[in-house]
């Protein structure tokens, strides 16, 4: 396997301890045996941010090195966008189950996700390759910087709370709306860059009915 490859692979493990490390500081509620380390919740919370960015770089070197030094694999291919897309789904998962985001929100981004692959593999299937349309990209940027802005206010909460004294119900109520009209973005960027993608590629799906 070459570097990109495992550049690739480290994402998706990378992906499970942004997770980890979420519920390990946070979650006592749902998760008891981890949530004795709630008192570690400081450190736990600059983990998950911490580990965020590094995965988010190996998505950027995977794809460099690859085409740098011509590793591209059919593996790599088909791992990275799953990478990706893991990528995004384990921090919101955790943020539904810590009551951050609605789980609404995170159910509407993961079936806009799994529909769109889908419809790539069947375009794969006939010989037609799909490319990301800038409404995607848009998309995928608007979800990494609303997982960024979450993690660093889940750190600015913690360190508030413990260093610095001055967190209250009136700081909490600030950042919770302003994480809700974020993710409302990222919902709306979500549904029209799908919506758009489906009508135009819909011959693909046309053909599928006309068979």
């Amino acid at each position: 396997m070459n570097l990109p490859n495992k550049l690739t692979i480290s994402r998706i493990v990378l992906a499970f301890f942004v997770m980890l490390f979420l519920f390990a500081g946070h979650a006592r509620l749902t998760f008891p045996y981890i949530g004795r380390y709630g008192q570690y919740r400081t450190v736990f919370s600059y983990l998950a941010l911490l580990t965020f960015i590094i995965a988010t770089l190996t998505d950027f070197w995977d794809g460099y090195l690859a085409r740098r030094f011509k590793q591209v694999t059919d593996f790599g291919k088909f791992m990275d966008p799953v990478a990706d897309k893991l990528l995004i789904f384990a921090p919101f998962l955790a943020f539904v189950e810590l009551k951050i985001v609605p789980a609404w929100m995170v159910v509407i981004i993961i079936f806009r996700e799994m529909l769109i692959t889908g419809m790539r593999l069947l375009a794969a299937r006939k010989g037609k390759v799909i490319p990301a349309s800038r409404g995607g990209k848009h998309k995928t940027v608007s979800q990494f910087v609303a997982i960024y802005a979450i993690l660093i206010f889940l750190c600015l909460k913690e360190t508030a709370i413990k260093r610095l004294d001055f967190w209250n119900e009136s700081s909490e109520v600030l950042f919770r709306n302003a994480i809700f009209v974020l993710m409302l973005v990222v919902v709306c960027l979500t549904l029209t860059s799908g919506f758009l993608y489906l009508w135009r590629n819909k011959e693909i799906i046309l053909e599928r009915k006309n068979r």
